[in-house]
């Protein structure tokens, strides 16, 4: 009991726990917040590096990196320590739900009532009291992955005490390795930073203190980047562009020829309940109470977890929040929110290469715009088809357009699992793990090309350098997907990260579109050329 407590409290203040507590909308009731847990325990990227022969080499550099730190810190037995936390962490990813699983809403929710939370894992409720303030302990709870939390109770149970404790003692070395002498430092970087990532050196100290800043303090430096990088013309700029990409998606929906009309009403219902943040939250995050102490830097790490994760609990019980925003603004990205049927652009995003206020209308479509119809897109593709327009976890298809629909998405992963980047020869993309990224870059640079033909009013875009409007659309598309990466990560990527390669999200998107092949005359000899029929279009 004392060691589940304990877990609890370094849960609170960000040290990885035994399960990983967080807020957010009710799938089934998007009107409250509730509190949400999702498998953790592990510190290897995924399940699969714990069970699959091909990561044999990262389970000894872990084991390695483990019995590193536990001799840093004058462990009796650091090598029999670190084989017994990787035999424990191995036991606890066989419960684990892998990441296609993952993917799905209707597995991943699971409501259960408070009190119920102990029928999963009896060790679970006095956990959740020490991770949950009383006050903001509510009925009922959603537990992302029961089976873990079956196999962590079990292994709770019947795993030695001694080996739990070596357990919460790496938990704690991981957390804190940054923070400590260069030793320390040093060896979470060779594994981390160089073995997974194929990062060949740390960065410098400065912009590890940057990101350490803004990871605690997001939105502080967020005002700042805002005031210097964000003028009023980009936001009118941008709901210029959202507005057009919403007329040409319903028109897109409007003229399906695989749809019913009562499937179609409900998908353009959908579509105008759409919400949409541009650049910055209207009120931020007020880091008043935050302690932080000139010489204390790994208790400010603590601290500023600690505050957030009060912050959290802080919305249990009251109205929703449709202000905050889950990105920072100063962040190089966008979401679709399904429970919130609302999509969001940061301002560091609409800047070049993706959005440039002085560029012809082609560049941005080609950009910014597919970008914008991407996360519209997450809405209708196989996870976010799930939920309706007020966000509530909720079958609104017919089965029939179901049925065709998955058809469409079967022949898209057929595609992307065929494909294997130039990075790591040999290893192939998961279809069905990227899916929902494949779905909405097809959709967006589609859909963005229909709302650019929409912008020029019936006009002919203009020739410029030599290339026309079409041309120039989708070279804006290739420019943003430019990358370098390292076969490590490259690797690393391939087992966890829904988004396909860029190559290929430049690359296989376009082979799938019309449009595309006629701008450039390309041919059945050309590397880029996808025979007609097996094309795929969805929206």
């Amino acid at each position: 009991a004392e060691l589940v407590d304990l877990s609890a409290e370094l849960t609170r203040s960000g040290i990885q726990g035994l399960v990983a507590p967080y807020v957010s909308n009710d799938a089934g009731n998007p009107e409250r917040y509730l509190l949400h847990l999702y498998q953790s325990a592990l510190g290897l990227p995924d399940e699969s590096y714990y069970r699959e022969e091909g990561f044999a080499e990262t389970r000894d550099e872990y084991r390695n990196l483990l019995s590193t730190l536990f001799g840093l810190v004058g462990g009796d037995d650091p090598a029999g320590a670190a084989d017994r936390v990787l035999a424990l962490e191995t036991r606890l990813a066989a419960s684990s739900m892998g990441s296609v699983e993952r993917r799905d809403p209707q597995k991943t929710y699971n409501l259960v009532r408070h009190d119920d939370a102990a029928a999963l894992s009896g060790h679970l409720a006095p956990w959740l009291r020490v991770v949950v303030d009383e006050p903001h302990q509510s009925s009922e709870l959603v537990v992302n992955q029961p089976d873990f939390v079956r196999g962590l109770d079990d292994a709770l149970g019947s795993v030695e005490l001694g080996t739990w404790r070596e357990w919460l003692v790496s938990r704690v070395l991981l957390h804190a390795s940054d923070y400590l002498d260069e030793r320390f430092v040093d060896a979470s970087f060779a594994f981390y930073g160089t073995h997974l990532a194929g990062t060949p050196r740390l960065k410098d100290r400065w912009k590890r203190g940057v990101a350490l800043v803004e990871g605690a303090m997001g939105e502080a430096i967020g005002q700042r980047y805002v005031e210097r990088h964000f003028p009023a013309t980009h936001k009118a700029a941008m709901l210029d562009l959202v507005g057009n990409l919403i007329a040409a998606y319903e028109s897109s929906i409007s003229a399906l020829t695989w749809m019913t009309d009562e499937t179609r009403a409900r998908a353009l219902e959908k579509l105008s309940q759409f919400t949409t943040k541009i650049g910055y939250p209207e009120e931020w995050i007020d880091y008043g109470p935050l302690d932080v102490r000139p010489s204390d830097l790994y208790g400010n790490v603590l601290r500023a977890s600690e505050f957030e994760h009060r912050r959290q609990l802080g919305k249990l019980g009251r109205p929703i929040d449709r202000g905050a925003w889950l990105m920072t603004p100063q962040t190089v990205n966008a979401y679709y929110m399904p429970t919130m049927n609302e999509i969001v652009f940061p301002a560091a995003i609409l800047q070049p290469p993706f959005f440039d206020i002085d560029a012809d209308d082609a560049v941005n479509y080609g950009a910014i715009g597919a970008v914008i119809g991407h996360e519209i897109g997450h809405g209708f593709d196989d996870k976010g088809s799930q939920f309706d327009g007020t966000g509530r976890l909720h079958n609104w298809w017919s089965e029939e357009d179901r049925e065709a629909f998955d058809a469409l998405t079967g022949r898209l992963v057929a595609q992307y699992a065929a494909l294997e980047p130039s990075e790591v020869p040999g290893q192939a993309v998961n279809g069905e793990l990227t899916l929902g990224e494949n779905i909405g870059d097809l959709g967006g640079l589609g859909i963005s090309y229909r709302a650019y033909l929409l912008s020029l009013g019936g006009e002919e875009a203009p020739v410029i350098g030599g290339m026309t409007g079409t041309q120039r659309f989708f070279l804006s598309w290739a420019t943003c997907w430019q990358q370098k990466i390292r076969p490590e990560e490259a690797r690393r990527r391939l087992t966890v990260d829904p988004h396909s390669p860029n190559e290929f999200r430049c690359n296989q998107v376009v082979r799938n579109l019309d449009e595309f092949h006629d701008a450039f005359d390309v041919t059945d000899q050309d590397g880029l050329w996808l025979e007609p029929g097996e094309r795929v279009r969805i929206w």
